[in-house]
């Protein structure tokens, strides 16, 4: 089997006009990862060392986006909607090029399991020429019905065309297959469309290869990994599905989440053990968690690093670029966005830290904002170890504050700090007595005689 060369042929042609959407099907996300790419990483979990995506719709959006997830992937324009064969065939020269195995599927079934594409790879490795891949649907009306007879798949049966019998059968047509590449071109070159929509179907096949005497079988599928997507509700739908695999995997590996339907990932999302995580967590691409660190609640994470035993949040919001080292704490209400939080450093509430490092051990005080951006250019801050910066103080980039340094509450801080230097950055407070009752009265008096005037005085 681990000798066997694989192509997988993944039709993404198609418009998707029941998603009501200007963007390709395929396109739209699951977990952060369009859909036809989490079929490209099934097919490579199922070892296809070759990709051949067929488009239509939207191709040179469909050609600039593989370039991302697949960027080995040979692309192909069917010009015309004529089938799912014809759409097959689109690929001649990729299926061509002599792979031993040819796995046909779906851009819009992101929930596809790698395991159901290898063990439809092991019959063909076993002698079989067609693959059919089956499932199980809860209710099997409108599904094409696998008729099979002594462990083979003699045909594949629309609902309209089955008898009384066939119709009580549950085992359904999901539409991918695994074909014998020595086959494959001569099965897809057989294929007709004489029938009532003059389309060249896949499905066909079926029947052609039991006519030249090759063995045709069905494997099958869990009915989620075989859910095809058509609208946003089934988006949704497949989005709840693959959440609750994704949280399943992280508390067998030693994840806590509290309340784990609450807690949305992304598709590389990692998550050390030991890691302790808060209701209404939702993670964004880019997202590396080290063991031990602990996520309370309402925080937003994206492309940002997590080093053991930190402690972020409550509503925390860390942007791409955020790096913390261990035991660094970012707590309620902070940004932290392309700065380095080093090792044992506290962002505590209410602060921005952005273009910037916080060094070792140092405290930032409630109400901090690095000002990095001064309408044309970023700058950067960089806050040495065990400095100190006071509440509701301004780091106007590009600035240093030195090792030890100390940064007096309510400053605007515009020049670099030397190490274990104090800074004011402050205008002098002045004292006059009995000035806020004069201010109270007056104001007050202002007050009444502007509702006098009003005619709202009672």
């Amino acid at each position: 089997m681990s000798q066997r060369t694989c192509l997988s042929v993944i039709l993404a042609a198609g418009e998707g006009t029941r998603m009501k959407s200007a963007l390709p099907k395929v396109l739209h996300q699951i977990a952060g990862l369009p859909m036809v790419a989490h079929v490209v990483k099934a097919a490579e979990a199922a070892g296809a060392s070759g990709v051949a995506l067929v488009i239509g719709h939207g191709a040179d959006e469909m050609r600039k986006t593989a370039a991302k997830f697949a960027p080995e992937a040979e692309t192909f324009v069917q010009e015309k909607r004529l089938g799912t064969a014809h759409a097959v065939i689109a690929a001649r020269a990729a299926i061509s090029k002599g792979y031993d195995d040819v796995l046909v599927m779906f851009g819009d079934t992101p929930l596809i399991d790698a395991d159901a594409l290898t063990v439809a790879r092991l019959r063909l490795a076993e002698g079989a020429a067609v693959v059919v891949i089956g499932f199980r649907p809860p209710n099997p009306t409108g599904y094409g019905r696998l008729i099979e007879k002594g462990g083979k798949l003699i045909a594949i049966r629309e609902e309209k065309d089955c008898s009384e019998e066939e119709r009580k059968i549950g085992f359904c047509n999901a539409g991918m297959m695994a074909v014998a590449g020595a086959h494959a071109l001569k099965l897809l070159d057989a294929v007709d469309n004489k029938n009532a929509k003059g389309e060249y179907y896949l499905t066909d096949i079926v029947e052609i290869a039991g006519a030249q005497g090759l063995d045709v079988v069905a494997t099958e599928a869990s009915f989620e990994s075989a859910l095809g997507i058509n609208n946003r509700a089934e988006l949704a739908q497949a989005e709840a599905i693959w959440q609750q695999r994704r949280r399943h995997e992280a508390m067998l590996s030693g994840v806590t989440l509290i309340a784990p339907e609450t807690v949305y990932f992304s598709h590389d999302t990692e998550i050390g053990a030991d890691t302790i995580i808060e209701p209404n967590v939702w993670f964004g691409p880019g997202v590396m968690v080290a063991s031990g660190a602990k996520i309370h609640a309402f925080s937003h994470i994206e492309g940002a690093t997590i080093a053991s035993s930190c402690d972020v949040g409550p509503f925390a919001r860390l942007r791409p670029g955020a790096d913390l080292r261990n035991k660094a704490k970012v707590g309620n209400f902070c940004e932290v966005k392309q700065a380095v939080i080093e090792e044992g450093a506290k962002v505590n509430h209410l602060t921005y830290i952005g273009d910037a490092r916080v060094g070792a051990g140092a405290n930032i005080g409630a109400g901090t904002i690095t000002c990095n951006y001064d309408g044309y250019s970023k700058f950067f801050t960089d806050i040495g170890e065990g400095a100190f910066i006071g509440s509701n103080s301004s780091l106007v980039a590009p600035v240093t504050i030195g090792n030890g340094g100390y940064i007096a509450s309510g400053s605007v801080i515009t020049e670099s700090v030397p190490d274990d230097a104090l800074a004011f950055g402050r205008a002098r407070q002045k004292t006059i007595p009995g000035k806020g009752k004069e201010l109270r009265e007056r104001f007050a008096s202002a007050a009444a005689a502007k509702k006098k005037a009003a005619g709202t005085d009672h």
